[in-house]
């Protein structure tokens, strides 16, 4: 990927002589970072309004951005709308790109890192309850053999915890059903092992079985989910599968991928998991990332509580009566 074919970069680097750096920037993420292209791009994208900001201010090298430049470039961004989410994500790029600005020579001092992000609201992602997926794993027409891909697909998204790349990417070889194991290539070429419930064994095997030898072809090579032309299932196939299923499911319109992961994960640990084997499972770095996870629980714990214990009904006047 070249940075000119970045959207909205190239009319931010005319005039500019800074077209050679973003270009050596964007190998460096490919090459040496291992990112994903869609990663790569989204790195690029956060810098546009930056190097806009740098033009505005008349400054014709990256060395201008000190801590004052900076804390006036966030708040111009707060400013020109950007929620605090999308701030603080820009400012992560900025120090990505200046630790690499710094690695080649092109600045002496890195000061993103004397800037503070912008406090943000602790969001808990959506987590469907047992039932809703259950609905949702019944969704398709298993009757029809796209229904059966698509059961599959669930099932094993589900089953996996898998990041709707790493569906995508999932290669016949990584499997290994018989161990009820699949080894995935996660974010940063990392690999690691995932699990497979029996269900998804079931269903995966009945894809690969039935299906799968109808529809492969020459382009089809190691790809385990296909599309009936034989090509490779792609992403945004994965996520209007699971949109549609959700639908069909009555389940709620804002349903996607994501969310089968993070109720993998949330009921994992509802059901006595340890946290770190969790993050294992996710292919999570830290345990900071995971640890949102166990918020989660801990709401979906108060609400079973409110509902079944008998005091937790009590209305306050009612509880407080004894004081009188």
């Amino acid at each position: 990927m070249t940075a000119p074919s970045i959207p909205g970069l190239a009319y931010a680097l005319e005039g500019t002589q800074w077209r050679p750096t973003l270009r050596a920037y964007s190998s460096h993420l490919e090459a040496e970072r291992q990112l994903a292209p869609l990663t790569v791009r989204n790195y690029l994208n956060d810098l546009v309004p930056f190097l806009e900001f740098l033009k505005m201010k008349g400054a014709s090298g990256f060395a201008r951005a000190d801590r004052l430049f900076l804390r006036s470039y966030l708040a111009w961004l707060i400013e020109i709308g950007y929620v605090r989410a999308s701030t603080s994500r820009k400012l992560t790029a900025l120090r990505v790109f200046y630790q690499f600005l710094r690695a080649r020579g092109e600045v002496q001092k890195d000061d993103t890192r004397q800037v503070t992000s912008p406090k943000l609201e602790r969001r808990l992602p959506g987590v469907a309850s047992s039932q809703e997926v259950e609905r949702l794993l019944s969704a398709p027409d298993t009757l029809k053999p796209g229904g059966v891909r698509d059961r599959a697909l669930l099932e094993v998204l589900y089953a996996a915890g898998l990041r709707v790349s790493e569906a995508h990417s999932l290669d016949t070889a990584a499997l290994d059903l018989n161990g009820r194991e699949v080894r995935v290539v996660g974010k940063g070429s990392k690999m690691r092992v995932v699990l497979l419930g029996r269900p998804a064994v079931e269903w995966l095997s009945r894809y690969l079985a039935e299906v799968r030898p109808q529809w492969a072809g020459r382009v089809s090579g190691d790809a385990v989910f296909l599309n009936q032309y034989g090509g490779r299932l792609s992403v945004r196939s994965i996520q209007e599968t699971v949109k549609r299923c959700a639908l069909l499911a009555g389940l709620d319109p804002d349903f996607h991928t994501h969310t089968l992961r993070h109720s993998f994960a949330t009921h994992l640990l509802d059901g006595g998991a340890d946290l770190r084997v969790v993050q294992d499972l996710l292919g999570h770095s830290s345990p900071a990332t995971t640890q949102v996870y166990t918020h989660v629980s801990a709401a979906q714990a108060r609400k079973v509580y409110l509902a079944a214990h008998p005091r937790a009904k009590v209305a306050p006047a009612q509880g407080a009566a004894w004081r009188r």
